[in-house]
Formats: C-alpha cells, sequence, structure tokens
C-alpha cells in the first residue's frame, strides 16, 4: 500500500520510516511529494497546526488518490507568549530559511534569563484516506493526533543533527543538550513528532493489514 507523506523533507520521511520498522509494520510503501507528479499546493493560511495539516492531507488526497500523511509542527517559546507557533518555518519573513529563523529567535530572546527560556515544540499529523478505499476497507477517512516535547531554548546552537529550531531546543530529558545532538532513534523516542506519529503507526499497520486482506 503506497501513502504519500505530503513533505519534500526527507528526514521527516525518515523518522516515519524507522517507526514503522521499530513496529514490525510491513506492507507500506512511503512516499514524498518528489515521488509523484507536482500539483498545486494550497497556501498553509491555517490558524493551528491541525489546520495547516489538513491543508496538505486534502491536497494530496485530491491530486493523487493516495492515503495521506500530513505534518505542520512548531516552536511555541513561553516568553513570546507561544510564538512562533505556526509561523514557525517562516518567522524570518522567508519560509524555511532555519538560519535565519534561528539567529532572529536568539535575537529576540537574547535578554531572557534562563528561568524564562521555556518552550515546547507541538506536532499535529493529519492521515486522509480517499473516501472510497476507506469505505472499502470499514476505517474512518479521517484520523488527527497531537504530540508535544516539553524544554527550554539554548543561547547558542548546538549539534549538527536535525533541522528546524533543533539546535536551539533543549528537551527536559536531555538537560544541556540539544535536539540536534541526540541520536535519531533517541529523537524518535521523546519528539513531538515521534509521539504524533507513532499513534498513526498503530493505523497504518491496520491499513497495511485490511488491504491485504481485502485484495485477497
Amino acid at each position: 500500500m503506497q501513502v504519500l507523506v505530503a513533505s519534500r523533507n526527507k528526514k521527516k520521511l525518515a523518522e516515519l520510516n524507522r517507526l514503522l520498522e521499530a513496529a514490525n509494520v510491513t506492507g507500506i510503501e512511503l512516499l514524498s511529494l518528489a515521488d509523484v507528479p507536482e500539483y498545486p499546493e494550497t497556501p498553509e493560511t491555517g490558524a493551528t497546526f491541525i489546520d495547516n495539516a489538513n491543508i496538505k492531507t486534502v491536497d494530496g488526497v485530491k491530486h493523487t488518490g493516495l492515503p495521506t500523511i500530513a505534518d505542520d509542527s512548531g516552536l511555541a517559546v513561553d516568553e513570546l507568549n507561544g510564538m512562533p507557533g505556526v509561523l514557525s518555518a517562516r518567522w524570518s519573513g522567508k519560509h524555511g530559511d532555519d538560519q535565519a529563523n534561528n539567529e532572529l529567535l536568539l535575537a529576540q530572546l537574547s535578554d531572557t534569563p534562563d528561568e524564562r527560556r521555556g518552550a515546547h515544540f507541538v506536532s499535529a499529523c493529519v492521515l486522509q484516506l480517499p473516501a472510497e478505499l476507506a469505505e472499502k476497507l470499514g476505517m474512518r477517512q479521517h484520523y488527527e493526533v497531537e504530540g508535544y516535547w516539553l524544554g527550554r531554548v539554548l543561547r547558542q546552537e548546538q549539534g549538527e543533527n536535525g533541522f528546524g529550531y533543533d539546535p536551539l531546543f533543549s528537551p527536559v530529558e536531555e538537560p544541556g543538550k540539544s535536539a540536534a545532538q541526540l541520536s535519531p532513534e533517541r529523537k524518535d523516542e521523546l519528539s513531538h513528532r515521534g509521539k504524533a506519529l507513532a499513534q498513526l503507526v498503530r493505523v497504518l499497520a491496520e491499513l497495511a493489514e485490511k488491504s491485504v486482506t481485502s485484495a485477497v
């Protein structure tokens, strides 16, 4: 069963593949946006992470006919009243410029003492099945899950792994380290996205099993 992950971020695809392997889920082939014919993508104008993830899954199902998973995630900083939030990827004004986003965040928190540098990552993941497939397999068409990761914002970037705000985020489980200094397996265990995707792994296992049964 082919499943579209509505992202061009290879690291997100790798995260879900690792979770599927760890759960011994077989029969699911993950495709990225780079693996399917290009289609027009609706701007992510949602007010919440779930809203934006839904925008991406609707597009994926409509244009490819495949079950589609989408994630929208970001960093919520206590001192900034929960921002960057849904604006995390374009906090500096240009979408996806991780370095500029990190530099702006550091500048905004430059005078903030350590005890007020609390923050958390949020990940909203949506799985949407084509209506006909959901009916055929006796499954819901729509699944929404969320995951959270508590920590604090460091005063300088640390580590070479990860992406986005990972070099600045120190999780409560690994004080003094950044998310970009953790092994992929440790990050999967702790992270907001890992926690959200883990909830979808059970659904993907059911999807794989029922798709095989229905084809017999």
